[in-house]
């Protein structure tokens, strides 16, 4: 991104969010988008998450990825995060700001959307086999442990 209304736009919300931001979350410019939430199957995990914006934020949404392989319903096994918010031919609107898109993120890992699966293992096991499902959500949360 070389300049122009999305840096301007960017700078401002980081701004605000770090004036705004709960202390289980942590943003690095230029890196990733780290957080872990507390009291869920998902407690104690630091999961990196990728924001890339181009020249054309905020009229086009940032493409939002965690590792390849991330466990869960919602996420492709490339990484990419399946919410509607993010997509700029479903519910994106120039409107939304990154805190907004990082609250729906947290709230799609803690309430995936089983009527929108990326991922057949994670939908299959969320849908069929809870048990198993929030084992495999606690054990990557171990794989992601947290560092703040």
């Amino acid at each position: 991104m070389s300049g122009g209304i999305a840096r301007g736009r960017l700078a401002e919300e980081r701004k605000q969010m770090a004036q705004e931001s709960p202390p289980w979350f942590c943003c690095k410019a230029r890196d990733s988008t780290r957080w872990f939430d507390e009291f869920t199957d998902w407690e104690g995990g630091y999961y990196p998450l990728t924001m890339h914006f181009s020249e054309e934020y905020p009229s086009k949404p940032p493409k939002c990825k965690f590792p390849a392989g991330f466990f869960h319903p919602n996420v492709y096994p490339s990484g990419t995060v399946c919410l509607s918010i993010l997509n700029e031919d479903c519910d994106w609107r120039p409107a939304i700001t990154v805190k907004q898109i990082l609250v729906g993120i947290q709230d799609l890992l803690d309430q995936p959307n089983a009527a929108d699966p990326a991922q057949t293992e994670g939908y299959h096991l969320f849908i069929q086999d809870t048990a198993e499902y929030k084992r495999r959500v606690r054990l990557q949360a171990k794989q992601y442990p947290a560092t703040i």
